[in-house]
């Protein structure tokens, strides 16, 4: 299989030959000489996403239990400058 590489250009220009490439080898979309995209079939993408198990919950999802063991962590010291970073996002004086 072969590393097509294709500028964002001549993928615009050209769209329906790299879709059809696309279904046998991955198509990489370059801007300013760096990857910026890669094009896949949609069976590689399903396969990809399938693996993927990663989860993300809100807090008013989660178990009480949880919640409360969360809340009663140590973390730690933080990082003087996230420190910084959170007290100037909250609208407090750095």
């Amino acid at each position: 299989m072969s590393k097509i590489s294709v500028t964002a250009t001549e993928f615009q220009t050209r769209a329906g030959l790299y879709i059809e490439q696309a279904a046998k080898s991955p198509v990489f979309i370059t801007k300013h000489r760096r990857t910026a995209r890669v094009l896949i079939d949609i069976d590689e993408y399903e396969r990809l996403k399938a693996r993927d198990t990663r989860q993300n919950h809100l807090t008013e999802s989660l178990p009480k239990a949880w919640v409360e063991a969360l809340a009663d962590a140590e973390y730690g010291d933080a990082d003087p400058a996230l420190e910084a970073l959170l007290k100037t996002g909250s609208g407090e004086e750095a």
